[in-house]
């Protein structure tokens, strides 16, 4: 669909101009979405194949949709959320609302009230829906799995991002405490300090107060002689990431806290073996076949599980071949959008059903 050639039946606003895990899932998600539904994003910060409508066409959202009798909102955010109230409740719009739940923490008061106004609520996880005071469908995320794949040369892989020969282990996402990057850093240091053949990519950038966190854990890895094999390469797009799994020989997610986090599965597509925490949807994606599932914060687990791995290349390729088939079965994006296209269509059923018992 062009961006804008006509008014879409669903609306997915995107408020938030930076690199986020909304963005990236809106980026992954809307252009498979597309090939069933009239959908478009509406907001800032999105890719150029993300199909999309601008500020001016927000008044056609006035309009109903043809052949259906209202359009659909879906909100992944607070402030997304307040504006579809505002254009449903204030501005009489015929909108029906959708909220992504992603959090895995209590819900301000604000936050309850805006998700107990929402005509549908999707939780990305069993752990979400439990901290929601209101019916949720769980739907898990999906990646796309054309993109994430194993690859077919590491060392190649390696040498087109300018990497060094080793055998790497990475870490990709924000970096900050939440994040448990610096539990990556730490079990790094012991990890390559008895393995000269190995190294580690932390990938993401430190916004803001985080700024500081990263500039600590760089001195600690420079301190120990290892900025060569400690790598800190920044911040790349969501598609040029997928290169970056595929010159890895390993995975860890290291998060103290997550509320979905899909680096698991992408590298779990890029035929890696995962070290995960047991935090998040992890336990869900991460089983004693694919990798290694390790208490938050432990530097002493991680250190263990990521020796055992470099240590036991066949047990590493074994958990990579299983990661790779359990990706592509349950974890598409076209099971994602499937499932969610569910919800939308029992939206606008069921007020089909409601008018024509009223007619």
């Amino acid at each position: 669909m062009s961006a804008r050639s006509s008014i879409p039946d669903i609306v997915a606003p995107n408020f938030n101009r930076r690199l986020s895990g909304v963005t990236s899932t809106l980026e992954r998600l809307l252009p498979v979405q597309a090939r069933k539904f009239s959908i478009a994003a509406l907001g800032v910060g999105l890719t150029a194949d993300v199909p999309r409508i601008g500020w001016s066409d927000l008044p056609g959202l006035r309009r109903k949709p043809g052949g259906k009798p209202f359009r659909i909102w879906h909100a992944r955010r607070n402030i997304e959320m307040l504006a579809g109230l505002v254009l449903r409740d204030v501005l009489r719009f015929p909108l029906r609302i959708v909220f992504t739940s992603a959090s895995q923490r209590r819900h301000t008061a604000w936050s309850r009230f805006l998700i107990s106004r929402m005509d549908a609520v999707i939780s990305t996880s069993a752990a979400t829906a439990s901290y929601l005071t209101r019916p949720s469908t769980v739907i898990g995320h999906g990646i796309d799995t054309s993109l994430f794949r194993p690859a077919e040369d590491r060392a190649a892989a390696r040498a087109a991002l300018g990497l060094p020969n080793l055998r790497l282990v990475g870490c990709f996402g924000r970096v900050r405490a939440q994040k448990g990057t610096d539990v990556f850093v730490d079990a790094m240091l012991r990890v390559l300090a008895e393995r000269p053949d190995a190294g580690a990519v932390v990938m993401g950038r430190a916004t803001g107060a985080h700024s500081a966190f990263l500039d600590g854990l760089m001195a600690k890895v420079n301190d120990a002689g290892l900025g060569d094999r400690i790598l800190f390469p920044g911040e790349v797009s969501p598609s040029a990431i997928a290169d970056w799994y595929r010159a890895l020989d390993g995975f860890i997610a290291p998060q103290r806290w997550e509320g979905f986090g899909v680096t698991p599965l992408e590298a779990m597509a890029s035929g890696l073996p995962v070290i995960a925490t047991k935090v998040g949807a992890f336990p869900d994606l991460v089983t004693p076949e694919t990798g290694v599932l390790i208490a938050p914060g432990s530097v002493d687990d991680m250190a263990e599980a990521a020796a055992r791995l470099l240590d036991e290349p066949g047990l590493s390729a074994a958990m990579g071949r299983a990661g790779l088939a359990r990706a592509r079965s349950v974890f598409t994006l076209e099971s994602e959008a499937e499932q969610i296209g569910a919800v939308y269509e029992a939206l606008w059923r069921t007020a089909s059903e409601s008018e024509n018992n009223l007619r």
